[in-house]
């Protein structure tokens, strides 16, 4: 069940009322609905891998149990091993077995050995990266002690499986979600009218620009060879736009549903493309991936508190790994290896925190050099975004080599033609309304909070007939493949 289809406006609704003016008197009642709620919209993508979801969501629930109730290490040691190597079991066969097969297979071939080994037609199950990585940080954080383990199978099993969250995120610890999960709540309507706000903007990004900027970004990554250089950059940059509305549009949709709820979910996107260098980038790309890499990955590792040559080894793992989760495609690793090298000098010369605030704070715009270095960094990513988007890593090389070429100079063409005009016009007006609301959690959270009603309302108005005007061609959202 998608976010952005008629299935999705018929569940949303349904639960909303049962959760608000049927099962509110009861907590348990309530946490009963979301699970069984959760559990039909996973179903419904495919019930097969229910199961799976449910296996998981056990055995990281008794395995921290026995952590917990544990006072003899081996024993600790014994469940917490189990736990890990179990989910990574799961998420390594359903993701990379046929990588590593495929992988081997090129590699022997190399030295003149030729095998035929067994590769499997394996369906990934959809969200198992993120639901693996919400029961690890569950597990990890029980067996070092920093909480308890939760007794309420149920409880836990919303944490886990809370639909909004289920499938793409934000990846959620126990820490924020748990708590909540587990307090009476009340219906906020300030809190809802903010969700609905959310979900409106997510679904402009995802519909309006994601879905728009697709068509484009998939026809020229497919047919590359019969594009200019000049075209193939505007290729790139319009998988930029795909790939930001659909996965900011993806986690607004996802906060603010959680929000008509009355549970807060942790912010994943703080307009990304305004930053700066590549580490404030890092700060406001995917936030809950990338804070789950640095807490149980690159912290345990050493973090920045060891010498300069351990540090650049923690970050190169931290970016290969990051790589490496996303897919199983030297593609991923090659776009992970390439942020790893953009972000660099600024661990080495020790200046990845000199950008902390969102650019040109309190002002209405930036000066000359924060324009550079916005256009820069967009630059860089974007050119990153070609191996992440191309089919492999030869594709990828040819592209860019068709990139950099006198066809570089020649006019922007597409199939013959002139792009749509509209496109850049929503691309302009998308861009110019999430510089307005920058400052805020997403772009119109307090946009037009000052104006007249009448005016308000019609551009919220303005927004959802954008949308149905241009929801005819749906595109799979890109983040559910991981």
């Amino acid at each position: 069940m998608l976010f952005n289809s008629l299935n999705f406006a018929i569940f949303l609704p349904i639960v909303f009322f049962l959760y608000w003016f049927v099962v509110n008197k009861s907590l348990k009642s309530q946490n009963i609905l979301l699970l069984v709620a959760s559990y039909f919209f996973y179903a419904c993508w495919d019930w097969r891998f229910l199961f799976l979801l449910m296996f998981s969501i056990a055995l990281d629930f008794f395995s921290g149990i026995k952590i917990a109730e544990s006072s003899n290490q081996t024993t600790r040691k014994f469940w917490f091993w189990l736990s890990i190597s179990i989910n990574l079991g799961f998420l390594g066969f359903f993701k990379y077995y046929n990588f590593f097969v495929e992988s081997f297979t090129e590699g022997v071939a190399n030295f003149g050995f030729k095998i035929n080994p067994l590769t499997l037609d394996i369906l990934l199950p959809v969200g198992i990266s993120f639901y693996t990585f919400h029961g690890l940080s569950y597990v990890i954080d029980i067996y070092k002690e920093r909480i308890p383990a939760e007794k309420n199978i149920v409880d836990y099993s919303v944490f886990v499986s809370f639909f909004p969250l289920l499938v793409a995120g934000p990846i959620e610890r126990a820490t924020h979600l748990l708590p909540q999960i587990k307090r009476e709540r009340q219906f906020d309507y300030e809190k809802a009218v903010d969700g609905l706000r959310q979900i409106l903007w997510g679904l402009f990004k995802k519909i309006v620009i994601a879905d728009q900027c697709a068509q484009y970004a998939n026809d020229i990554f497919n047919h590359s060879s019969e594009y200019s250089g000049s075209t193939l950059v505007l290729g790139a940059v319009f998988f930029a736009f795909q790939i930001y509305g659909d996965f900011s549009g993806y986690s607004d949709i996802a906060l603010g549903t959680a929000r008509l709820l009355g549970i807060d979910l942790l912010r994943n996107f703080a307009f990304p493309y305004f930053s700066r260098d590549i580490a404030e980038f890092w700060r406001r790309w995917h936030i809950s991936l990338s804070s789950w890499f640095r807490d149980y990955l690159y912290i345990p590792l050493g973090g920045s508190k060891v010498g300069m040559w351990q540090k650049i080894r923690n970050t190169f793992v931290i970016f290969l790994v990051s790589g490496f989760w996303h897919g199983a495609n030297w593609t991923f690793i090659i776009w992970g290896l390439l942020h790893a090298l953009y972000i660099m000098p600024s661990i080495i010369f020790q200046t990845n925190r000199k950008n902390i605030d969102i650019v040109a704070k309190g002002k209405f715009l930036p000066s000359i050099k924060e324009v550079f270095q916005v256009a820069l960094t967009f630059s860089l990513v974007v050119f990153a975004w070609i191996f992440f988007r191309a089919n492999n890593v030869e594709h990828a090389l040819d592209y860019i080599s068709k990139i950099f070429s006198s066809s570089l100079f020649t006019s922007v063409k597409y199939d013959g033609d002139d792009f749509k005009k509209v496109l850049f016009l929503l691309l302009f007006i998308f861009m110019a309304i999430e510089w307005l609301g920058r400052e805020n959690q997403f772009a119109i959270a307090k946009l037009g909070q000052s104006w007249k009603p009448v005016f308000r309302y019609l551009f919220y108005y303005m927004i959802l007939i954008a949308i149905f005007w241009f929801c005819g061609k749906k595109e799979q959202f890109i983040y559910f493949q991981f």
